[in-house]
């Protein structure tokens, strides 16, 4: 059983060792979430150095791996076509306690990346403990019909509101009453049908008027 988390990398390093097309999505993703990343291979995809080009926080590593270029660093990649290489990785991560992921062999991972599904703040992870990604992905396809991008600028609105009652409604009761008249089925379908300008009237006056408060 794993411990599914959202990891703050804004700011902190992660290595990607290997530079075909799996290390040039990894190395997207972790740029995408803010991370400082080091790609070490002795070739690079052409992406890559494209990517190197438009992103500061990429940096191309031409050389063999070697545990040296771990330094500093919060998680590490293997995603080589050896691996010997792949193990390497993995045994320096395991003795400098650097999470570390070997790609398609779940055995020499530390964490799994999910199939997500991303609607402006909203984030829905999927995950298979690394037995079937492949399943994964077809999961987020299904669900990517039900998620809509209204449902992430819902989400935006809602965080508006729950400041709101952190404010006005004193009573702890009542703000998980009301709060969750605010993220129900009901109050999205408003949403919807209203537009974000009349739902937040309606959530104003469900806040003032507490839990009575009907749509």
């Amino acid at each position: 059983m794993k411990y599914p988390i959202f990891l703050e990398l804004s700011g902190r390093r992660a290595v990607v060792v290997g530079a075909g097309q799996v290390a040039v999505r990894k190395a997207k993703k972790l740029l995408d979430a803010g991370a400082r990343v080091a790609v070490v291979a002795e070739h690079f995809d052409p992406a890559l150095d494209l990517l190197a080009q438009q992103d500061k926080n990429l940096e191309l590593v031409k050389g063999p791996y070697s545990s040296q270029y771990l330094a500093e660093t919060t998680l590490a990649i293997a995603a080589t076509n050896n691996r010997e290489v792949n193990k390497q990785v993995y045994r320096d991560c395991q003795q400098r306690n650097i999470l570390c992921n070997v790609v398609d062999d779940p055995e020499l991972c530390d964490f799994f990346a999910p199939a997500v599904i991303h609607r402006g703040d909203l984030w829905i992870a999927i995950g298979t403990q690394g037995y079937c990604p492949a399943y994964a992905g077809h999961i987020r396809k299904k669900l990517e019909l039900l998620i809509t991008e209204a449902h992430g600028k819902f989400l935006g609105e809602l965080e508006d509101m729950r400041v709101k009652i952190l404010e006005d409604v004193t009573d702890p009761d009542e703000r998980k009453t009301v709060l969750g008249r605010l993220v129900d089925d009901d109050s999205m379908e408003y949403y919807t049908a209203n537009g974000p300008q009349k739902w937040r009237q309606w959530a104003l006056d469900l806040i003032t008027s507490g839990s009575s408060a009907t749509s």
